[in-house]
This record gives C-alpha cells, sequence and structure tokens, in this order.
C-alpha cells in the first residue's frame, strides 16, 4: 500500500507561504537551537517527503511544530499537521531537549485525546526508564527560555501572573477534596494547552515577569502530573512533571524544581522502584532545591526523601530525614510568604508520610500511633488524602492481627471516599478485598459485610 499524502502539513505550509527551501533553513535552525542537529531536514526534498506521508523520525516532528508556530505567529500541534498518529513515539520516554513549550502543547493535545491518552496510559513505559538530563541542561534551561522567541502579539502583565496563580490554587483545593480523576482534571489540561501556552508565547517586558509566569506555569503543569499520579495514570504523569521540571528550571525556581522532583520520587516509591525513588529524592533536596525552600516546602521534600530511603531499606538515613523534615515544619509558620503550592502539608501530612515511612521500616506499631496522629488532625477539606490514610491505616492493623479494628477503619474509609475520584483512593480498596479475602466468605461477619461495601465502590458486581 502507498502513503497517504499529508494533506494537513500540505495545507499548514501552504498557510506560511515559504518555499521549501527557506522553510528548511528555518528548521534547521531551530533544530540548532535545541540541539537536535541530527534532524533529517537538511536539503530541499524533506518537506515535500514529509508530505508525501513519510514520518518525520524522533524529535523532527516537534522541531517541525515550533518551526511553523514561530512563522504563523500561533501554536502549531501535532495534530494541526497529521503527525499525532504515532502512539508508538509517543509511548517513549519524554525528551528533556525538545522545546518545553512544544512538549507542553503536544502533551496537552495526547493528554485531552481519549484514544492517544488510553495508548499512553497503557503502555509499557514506567518511571524507572525516566533518566534526568546533563548538568548542562540544567545550567542553559533560562537562557534557552529567554532566547525563545515570542509567537503572540500578547504582553504579559502581572495581572495575568496572578490570575495563573488563582487558577493553580483553584485546581490544587479540588484535587486535595476530590482527587485526580475526572472533569476537573480536563479543564486543568485544556487550560494548561490553551491560555498558558499562549502566555509563555507572548512577549514579557521585563524577565521578572518571564519568570513569575514561567514558575507559575510550572506549578500548574505539576498540578497536571500529580492528578495523573493519583489517577494511576503513571506515563502521562511522568511527562507532566517533565514539563514542569522543564518549567522551573527555565523560571530559575529552584524549589519548584525540588518540589516536582519529590513528586517523581513518590511515584517511584509507589512504583516500587527503591534506587530511582532515591535517586529522585536526592536530587530534590540538592543545593538551591532545598536551601531556598520555605521551611514548609523543605519539610514536604525532606519527609518523602525519608520514604524512598525507607523503601531502599536504608534504616538510619531514613530515620534521620524524619526527624529533620519534623525539625523543619516545626520552624514553619503561617505567612511567611510561602508558594501556594505547600499550602496542604501540615501536622497531618507530616505523620501521614512518617506513618507510611514506618511501615515500610517494619514498625506496624510506630506507623498505627503515625496514621491514628494523621486522621485526628487532618482538617476536613482534605477527604482525599483523608480516605487514603484510612486504607493505610487498616491495612497496618490487620496485618497486626486486628481484624475487628481494621474493620471499622475500613469502614470510616469507604465512607469518606464519598464523592471522591482517586485512583490511589481505589487502590486503598483493592488492597482491603485482598486483605479480607481469607475472611469474607463467613456470612454475617464485619469482613463480609465490608466487602459488600467496598465492591460497591469499586463498581464490581
Amino acid at each position: 500500500m502507498g502513503r497517504t499524502r499529508n494533506r494537513l502539513l500540505e495545507a499548514v505550509i501552504q498557510e506560511l507561504g515559504l518555499p521549501q527551501a527557506r522553510l528548511v533553513a528555518r528548521f534547521r535552525a531551530v533544530a540548532a537551537e535545541n540541539g537536535a542537529h541530527e534532524l533529517d531536514a537538511t536539503n530541499r526534498s524533506s518537506i515535500a517527503r514529509w508530505i508525501a506521508g513519510t514520518r518525520p523520525s524522533g524529535r523532527a516532528p516537534f522541531i517541525l511544530t515550533e518551526t511553523l508556530s514561530r512563522g504563523l505567529g500561533r501554536t502549531v500541534t501535532l495534530a494541526d499537521i497529521g503527525l499525532a498518529v504515532d502512539e508508538g513515539a509517543e509511548a517513549q520516554p519524554p525528551e528533556w531537549s525538545v522545546d518545553t513549550l512544544t512538549t507542553l502543547v503536544n502533551l496537552g493535545g495526547t493528554d485531552m485525546d481519549m484514544d492517544r491518552r488510553r495508548a499512553l496510559v497503557s503502555s509499557a513505559y514506567s518511571v524507572a526508564g525516566l533518566a534526568l538530563p546533563s548538568e548542562s541542561w540544567w545550567e542553559e534551561a533560562a537562557a534557552r527560555a529567554r532566547a525563545r522567541r515570542a509567537v503572540s502579539t500578547h504582553t504579559v502583565t502581572a495581572q495575568d501572573v496572578e490570575s495563573v496563580r488563582e487558577m493553580a490554587v483553584f485546581f490544587s483545593r479540588r484535587d486535595q477534596q476530590r482527587g485526580g480523576r475526572g472533569v476537573g482534571r480536563t479543564a486543568l489540561v485544556a487550560y494548561l494547552r490553551t491560555e498558558i501556552a499562549d502566555y509563555l508565547n507572548s512577549r514579557f517586558p521585563t524577565e521578572r515577569l518571564r519568570r513569575d509566569m514561567t514558575s507559575a506555569a510550572g506549578e500548574l503543569a505539576y498540578l497536571a502530573g500529580w492528578t495523573a499520579f493519583d489517577a494511576g495514570e503513571h506515563p502521562v504523569a511522568v511527562r507532566w512533571f517533565t514539563v514542569a521540571t522543564q518549567l522551573a528550571e527555565e523560571a530559575r525556581d529552584a524549589p519548584l524544581a525540588g518540589h516536582v522532583l519529590r513528586a517523581m520520587a513518590h511515584q517511584a516509591v509507589d512504583l516500587k522502584q527503591p534506587g530511582q525513588a532515591v535517586r529522585l529524592a536526592t536530587d530534590s533536596i540538592a543545593g538551591k532545591r532545598y536551601s531556598n525552600a520555605s521551611w514548609r516546602e523543605k519539610a514536604l521534600i525532606g519527609v518523602v526523601h525519608a520514604r524512598s530511603l525507607a523503601a531502599d531499606n536504608r534504616r538510619q538515613e531514613a530515620v534521620a530525614a524524619l526527624a529533620q523534615a519534623e525539625r523543619d515544619l516545626g520552624r514553619a509558620e503561617e505567612g511567611e510568604g510561602e508558594p501556594g503550592r505547600v499550602w496542604f502539608f501540615g501536622e497531618a501530612s507530616l505523620a501521614h508520610e512518617t506513618a507510611a515511612t514506618l511501615r515500610d521500616l517494619g514498625d506496624l506499631k510506630g506507623a498505627e500511633r503515625q496514621f491514628r496522629h494523621s486522621v485526628r488532625t487532618r482538617r476536613a477539606q482534605f477527604a482525599r488524602t483523608h480516605s487514603v490514610t484510612l486504607g493505610y491505616l487498616g491495612a497496618v492493623q490487620v496485618q497486626q492481627g486486628q481484624l475487628e479494628a481494621a474493620c471499622d477503619t475500613w469502614g470510616q474509609a469507604l465512607a469518606a471516599m464519598t464523592g471522591v475520584q482517586s485512583g490511589r483512593a481505589r487502590e486503598t480498596v483493592v488492597q482491603m478485598r485482598r486483605a479480607l479475602s481469607p475472611f469474607r466468605g463467613r456470612l454475617g461477619s464485619p469482613a463480609a459485610e465490608l466487602d459488600a461495601r467496598a465492591r460497591a465502590v469499586l463498581g464490581i458486581s
């Protein structure tokens, strides 16, 4: 069978109105800016071959969309030029060398397309395959962002930055209450792909405004990653975390980069990749990522470092990291100019993470005490995390032979999940049913009644 002519790409190139030779020259210039000197648009026939149906390889599709976006003064996506059908390419680990805004727009398109998102979610790629970029990449990120040419004629204002920050607070609070699945996440991704992409492609009157807007955008990209992680869509989450880290570095916001790397470490712990978790967590507390962070953020990234060490069976280091995180949170004060992204982390959150660390170290009694403390001190607006904490507490209780107490705790967990859309909360129910399996055959027993409620939550008849 012959190839199908790429009419979409042909139409966009016609709109641009450039001879192929000049378009190839622009492509090569953009490729060089992105450190992609090896790409194959090196002669007059390259564009013609792509129009004729030969798909550009590797990073070439992303470089092509960036080239066309610059020329047209608007964002051009892979879907716009008929190159969004290669699911195998989308299932590969994220490319740090591809332009950040190109990655953001194309990832947003994948995330919002049900079929492409499903293909990505089901891909074999895991967080264990993620390789962080070289030191030179980190050092050059901000310079690359400053050199990026504006596509839009809009000039960003301080009010624009404040608007984006307000949206980040809104989506963060919704995630804490309802979880990472559903309509709220779809709205977040759409906002990133449209308004945020447009802002980042705009003109910045000052370097301070550029950095502020880029940092605010990074927080939203982090939230897209976190909600994907909470929904159990790990390959999608890794890609959003990558974009968030890129934006943090372009903004020279070291604490934000540490915050995102901390989330990636947390994900690696959940995916049973302890070595990877330790490496990411160690990077999250390196240099200015820790030293420039607020005390509350230091405690947050520090306690996840402790969890990573515990997962890797490094007991003494994990215990020391827990103690440091507790000291850091003790020095945090409300209104000290903390970033909005750490508003949720307090006594209850620290107790939850401490309990998970102790559980992984084999200290079940200590873990039970800390989970109980977390349940007692958590405020009502944290429904998602509260249900997960109760699920973990019940698991620790049944491990100690406390079946009746575990059933009571799990009953509270199921009640707390009303209205919550979270893959992690759902997973605690799956684990609950597994732990109850030796007991649920006894008709009329608390375990059998609880299992019936759990099946209803999972939608199992």
